[in-house]
């Protein structure tokens, strides 16, 4: 195994974010084993590989759905892709799918409001849902690797990925890095209580402390 690939995004097989994960998606699929095949899935800013790591991809028991902001060809049989976005599901009926499945995206919507909007589309479309996110006040800041880095004001956030390589072994792109301080806004327990109100909570652990919720209605 490549060392740096432990540090690479999630998407990556070998990386450690893809081990938390895979222990996440073992709780997911026990809960759907137990339901009436085929299921559909509608996966709120997935991508493909995420499906064929966790085998999936090409299984017909599992009709999916990706919704994402940039379209990625699908060579499976089981997976549809579409453009759209995780604030406005306008293009999918009332309780149209199964279960909706979303996996470190609501973060990524900038504001509450956006967020809130994501969390009442999810909740009409989907008759179940599955929505994971990590803990604000978990130590490690998952995107960047750098401990309490979500609490670093924006301009030293920016230095500290454009000027050094703390954050995954690398400096980062000055105008992905900018991109990206705009748009991650993690969310307290509090916080996606709010949002998904009726839902419960399975919590991932590390070191004793809680690094993300998942709110479902399993």
């Amino acid at each position: 195994m490549n060392f740096n690939s432990i540090f690479d995004i999630s998407e990556n097989k070998d990386s450690l974010g893809n081990k938390f994960r895979e222990k996440r998606f073992s709780f997911f699929l026990e809960k759907i084993n137990k339901m009436q095949k085929p299921i559909t899935i509608l996966d709120i800013g997935g991508k493909i590989n995420f499906w064929e790591n966790r085998d999936l991809a090409g299984n017909l028991n599992y009709k999916i759905t990706i919704v994402n902001i940039e379209k990625e060809k699908s060579n499976y049989q089981n997976i549809n892709f579409e453009i759209g976005n995780a604030t406005n599901l306008s293009q999918f009926a009332n309780k149209s799918f199964d279960i909706v499945h979303s996996n470190s995206v609501i973060e990524h919507l900038y504001n509450f409001n956006n967020q809130s909007k994501m969390a009442s589309e999810i909740i009409r479309v989907g008759q179940k849902h599955i929505v994971q996110t990590p803990n604000k006040y978990f130590f490690l800041e998952p995107h960047y690797l750098i401990p309490f880095f979500q609490f670093f004001p924006d301009k030293l956030k920016y230095l500290t990925l454009t000027k050094t390589k703390l954050s995954r072994l690398k400096k980062w792109n000055k105008k992905f890095a900018k991109q990206y301080i705009k748009e991650i806004r993690l969310l307290s327990l509090k916080e996606m209580k709010i949002l998904f109100p009726d839902s419960k909570i399975y919590y991932e652990k590390f070191l004793g402390m809680n690094k993300s919720f998942t709110m479902h209605n399993f």
